[in-house]
């Protein structure tokens, strides 16, 4: 088959009769049919021959064209499609006297009035003549046109999917496969997996489905596009599509948790005072949250108030159930919330559903107990506290009492408390107060002399003792655990310190770290282990504080941005 004028023109209406049929760039079609033909006329020639083919894209016309390219005399490798510079001036001088468009510099013409030699990089560029392909060749050219096409096919795709990741799309329900269900979405397929399906949805062939856009990957085999109705987000975009105001960003969605098919809590904020953002997700007569749960298969749902206070919205969370009170642990991320005894069942829901979607909502622990089980655990610190006192201060148990009962906890806040503040106590003159200080000092110093005995013993270097912010009974806590030396301390990680939380499937574990029983905080240990590493020299404190400055002016144009957005 040699391309000749009579088919010319039929070579473009070909490129552009499959580009609208697959909704492509006819340019890609005519680079297909020039990489195709390159590849026939190589098998013609030879295919160490640097081949290339032009199509003009208004006359069809193709163009064979031999390349040979100039390289130093080590480079040479393919005298088919290279030559040396030597080599080069027998084909160069010719070229000026007539051929002087076969010469090629740096992909343009070489002006041979400037140019004296050839150089390395030049290309030397000659016509040949088409191919007759036979039916081999043009069987593959053709698979080479339709592997381009596919290729380009999957590229369009690709671009246009790419940026509706995070959005709802409708499709159209194409077949099952091993529980994944597959949905034609237009200008593809997608892919609903069994785990993304909300439990008892089943589907047929041709039904109409709504589904979140989750990902979109480019692979091997074309684009990917996995769907989801189980998402969170899905519920909040369903949310955007019935409520105009959430739409608007005069309400905003803060926080979603789902079980999917079972129950849900969304918590609302309004940026209008004048609008009640639960009022205005519920709808008339609940007709828009009817719409999403209708969506959702009957799915229940919360909407909840959001609240900066995050006691507050806590309590909201657990919605219907009353709390009475709430302790929040900020750095374990945890929270305690008391209820009544006959609210405990509520609060924690069937099979823990309630206080499980309450902590998703927050984003923190949640331990529930009633109101007798947290009485009898006041009741059991407040003894322990009075014992405490009653041994290390040698008072009876009605003084100690009273210590704890204006809220001391432990003998530093006795042995080092303002005066005044003891003298506030019933019964306490200037001299009893003295007293109690004396003695509380006393018992500490002794307790720190103790502590530095049994590091000595430990092996504990001068440069751990002398290191400021650790009291005695920490750097026993720490040889202890084999830290022995201020090089040891340094290389210590803050959760070895202060403790912290991991999760194991699925399940947050308690780490307890070896000065935690001393108060020290995570923010403590990091900025103890930064400061042994800097009087090391193993940190550049100036480092340190480019890093810190370049920090808060990161979160200088974050803030910035999401003022600009608002």
């Amino acid at each position: 088959m040699a391309i000749t004028s009579a088919n010319q023109l039929e070579l473009l209406q070909t490129a552009e009769a499959v580009a609208r049929e697959k909704m492509i760039d006819p340019g890609l079609v005519i680079e297909a049919m020039e990489e195709s033909l390159a590849r026939a006329a190589k098998s013609r020639y030879g295919a160490e021959m640097d081949i290339r083919v032009l199509i003009d894209r208004k006359t069809g016309r193709a163009t064979f064209t031999r390349v040979r390219t100039v390289v130093t005399d080590e480079e040479l490798e393919n005298y088919q499609a290279e030559f040396t510079v030597d080599q080069a001036k027998a084909y160069f001088e010719p070229a000026k006297s007539g051929r002087e468009e076969f010469w090629y510099r740096d992909g343009q013409l070489v002006d041979f009035a400037e140019t004296k030699a050839p150089e390395v990089g030049d290309e030397f560029r000659e016509t040949v003549p088409p191919v007759d392909m036979g039916r081999i060749a043009a069987q593959s050219a053709k698979q080479v046109i339709l592997q381009k096409v596919r290729e380009a096919e999957r590229d369009r795709q690709y671009e246009e999917f790419k940026d509706r990741a995070g959005t709802i799309i409708n499709g159209q329900v194409k077949r099952e496969e091993y529980g994944n269900v597959i949905v034609d979405v237009g200008a593809g397929e997608a892919i609903l997996r069994r785990n993304e399906k909300i439990g008892r949805e089943s589907y047929r062939p041709n039904d109409r489905i709504r589904c979140y856009v989750k990902d979109v990957r480019r692979e091997t085999r074309g684009p990917q596009i996995f769907l989801s109705r189980t998402a969170p987000e899905f519920m909040a975009e369903l949310f955007k599509m019935e409520v105009p105001e959430i739409y608007d960003g005069i309400i905003e969605i803060k926080a979603v948790a789902r079980d999917p098919g079972s129950r849900a809590k969304i918590a609302v904020i309004s940026y209008d005072n004048s609008i009640d953002p639960v009022g205005a997700c519920v709808g008339m007569r609940g007709s828009r949250v009817q719409a999403v749960v209708n969506e959702l298969q009957g799915e229940k749902i919360d909407i909840i108030p959001w609240n900066e206070d995050t006691p507050t919205f806590l309590v909201n969370a657990l919605q219907p159930a009353e709390v009475s009170k709430v302790v929040l642990d900020e750095d374990a991320e945890r929270i305690e919330v008391v209820v009544p005894d006959e609210q405990l069942s509520l609060a924690i829901g069937r099979r823990g559903q309630n206080v499980r979607l309450a902590s998703q909502l927050t984003a923190l622990d949640i331990d529930i107990m009633t109101e007798a089980e947290e009485s009898e655990r006041r009741q059991k610190e407040f003894a322990e506290r009075t014992q405490l006192f009653m041994d290390t201060l040698d008072l009876d148990e009605f003084f100690a009492q009273l210590l704890v009962s204006e809220g001391f906890t432990n003998l530093e806040e006795v042995a080092y408390v303002e005066l005044d503040e003891l003298l506030v106590i019933d019964g306490v003159d200037e001299g009893t107060a003295q007293e109690l200080q004396a003695r509380a000092r006393d018992f500490i110093d002794e307790q720190n002399r103790k502590a530095i005995e049994r590091a000595q013993e430990l092996g504990v270097q001068d440069s751990l003792f002398s290191f400021e912010g650790l009291t005695p009974q920490m750097i026993q806590a720490l040889a202890e655990d084999g830290v022995l030396s201020l090089e040891d301390f340094a290389t210590c990680a803050d959760w070895e310190l202060a403790g912290g939380w991991t999760s194991q499937n699925g399940e947050r574990i308690k780490d307890d770290g070896v000065l935690e029983p001393y108060g020290v905080s995570l923010e403590d240990a990091q900025n103890l282990v930064m400061t042994a590493r800097v009087m090391l020299g193993w940190v550049d404190l100036a480092d340190l504080e480019a890093d810190a400055e370049e920090g808060e002016e990161v979160e200088g144009e974050e803030a910035l941005a999401e003022g600009d957005e608002a």
